[in-house]
């Protein structure tokens, strides 16, 4: 637990999240709730896997962050239930005794970053901040919307092999305008997004429903 110091100023363009933190640890929970309070966001600490079902059902956070070392409770078991109810959910994974394989097989189960213990408060803000802008945690429904939608466009688009020009070619968005979309910068207009929809071969329907909304 180094840099005990906390100073706000230090997260940048961090916007305040939502974020519950699963620890079997009592110390490390509470510091873990102060240096994240200090820092803006809204902190629920849990104990066990029940605790953390039972405030993501309460109130969805933003971001859970998962210790994968608690004892008796497996924190991959966790990691696969919290797959199963919330499949969209942003998950760091924590823990003490970071491997290969470990790493390996999370990843397996879409986290979006790995922290090892003792990790230090700039290394925690890096993977918050990078979380916020990647799945735009934190901000409005529509900045929400833009980034997930980009998102969206955006690994439709490279698992067809695409570069923004073959997108560009097929759908008659302009290049400028697509790389603005998948950035989150702009919310495609409703005959944008169709137009890029008919060229992947996707729905727009899909995409709203997996950015959650």
């Amino acid at each position: 637990m180094a840099d005990t110091a906390t100073k706000p100023a230090e997260t940048g363009a961090v916007p305040p999240m939502s974020i519950v933190t699963l620890d079997d640890d009592p110390d490390f929970r509470q510091y873990l709730s102060g240096v994240l309070e200090a820092d803006g966001h809204e902190v629920r600490a849990v104990a066990s896997p029940d605790e953390l079902y039972a405030a993501n059902e309460h109130q969805l956070p933003d971001l859970v962050l998962l210790d994968m070392k608690m004892g008796r409770h497996s924190g991959e078991q966790v990691l696969a239930e919290i797959r199963k109810r919330w499949p969209k959910l942003c998950v760091v994974v924590v823990t003490g005794y970071p491997s290969l394989d470990n790493m390996r097989q999370t990843f397996k189960q879409d986290v979006f970053d790995y922290l090892a213990k003792p990790f230090s408060i700039n290394e925690l803000r890096r993977v918050l901040g990078q979380a916020a802008e990647v799945y735009g945690l934190g901000s409005g429904p529509q900045d929400r919307l833009k980034h997930a939608l980009g998102r969206q466009i955006r690994l439709a688009r490279t698992e067809r092999g695409w570069t923004l020009k073959d997108l560009s070619e097929e759908s008659g968005v302009s290049v400028s305008q697509l790389s603005s979309i998948e950035r989150g910068a702009h919310l495609p207009s409703l005959e944008s997004m169709l137009s890029v929809a008919h060229a992947l071969g996707a729905r727009p329907s899909d995409w709203l429903a997996a950015s959650g909304f």
